[in-house]
């Protein structure tokens, strides 16, 4: 009898879930006998998105960038939601999606944009002088720093400063992305010559670091917290509709005008 030769596997896998006719599992866990009732929806998100084991103070910063991020009142995001669900009520899943194509470099997911200036002054040889270069390039293109500034909080943005003086105290933190965040900042308001506040999605990219959370993947905690913000304002507009009364607002306020349509 030959002995039966062992060939390698081909082809993608998966190690996030598998399951019987009688089980699931979530990675090696069971979900039924080893997550429901014993871990929250936070430890299982990080558990499966981090693939390793979590720690509290894990739970603890990503329960802040996600209470931080899911609501902002009427922002692009909720206001999509808002018009889809007015347009298509028997679509809340449309609707809620709506909103989240509007988390990006611009509003809510600029914690990306952020992290991606932390982790270039962190691989440089010298950290000052790369963020002294990326102040001046900023003030050069004449464009807003990700994760600096913000139209609705002045002088500086609660949140930020709050979510860093939290992260401040967990001892297992080893706090460099902070500190590249804060030499960051130092950099800018020298090169702006006023201070310029730390926003909030700049404080979640640097907490998000610091628990292990890499740059590429970040804007997904926007997207987990603002589709809990999004739902609430769907019920919202359920009690009072507003939907009707955007439209009708922005179709007041931008009159026709003749004539060719100016230059892109």
């Amino acid at each position: 009898m030959k002995p039966e030769l062992k060939t390698e596997r081909k082809g993608p896998v998966t190690r996030l879930c598998t399951h019987t006719l009688t089980s699931l599992k979530y990675g090696e866990a069971d979900l039924v006998e080893e997550l429901i009732g014993k871990q929250t929806f936070t430890e299982v998100l990080l558990r499966q998105i981090l693939g390793r084991p979590i720690r509290p103070v894990d739970v603890r910063i990503a329960d802040m960038a996600l209470v931080v991020l899911m609501e902002h009142g009427l922002t692009p995001s909720s206001i999509s939601t808002r018009l889809v669900y007015m347009s298509a009520p028997e679509n809340l899943q449309g609707a809620v999606a709506a909103g989240l194509l509007a988390v990006g470099s611009q509003f809510v997911g600029t914690m990306e944009n952020c992290s991606r200036l932390i982790d270039r002054i962190r691989d440089s040889d010298d950290a000052r002088a790369e963020a002294s270069a990326i102040a001046r390039e900023y003030v050069q293109a004449r464009k807003a720093i990700p994760g600096f500034g913000h139209h609705l909080h002045k002088p500086v943005d609660p949140r930020a400063y709050k979510l860093l003086d939290l992260a401040r105290a967990e001892p297992e933190l080893a706090g460099t992305h902070i500190e590249t965040l804060m030499l960051l900042s130092r950099e800018i308001d020298a090169t702006f010559g006023r201070p310029i506040t730390i926003n909030a999605t700049g404080a979640v990219a640097a907490l998000l670091g610091e628990i292990g959370v890499a740059t590429e993947v970040m804007r997904g905690f926007a997207v987990i917290s603002r589709a809990a913000g999004l739902v609430s304002h769907v019920v919202e507009e359920r009690q009072s509709p507003s939907g009707r009364f955007i439209w009708e607002t922005v179709e007041d306020a931008i009159p026709f005008v003749s004539g060719e349509p100016g230059p892109a």
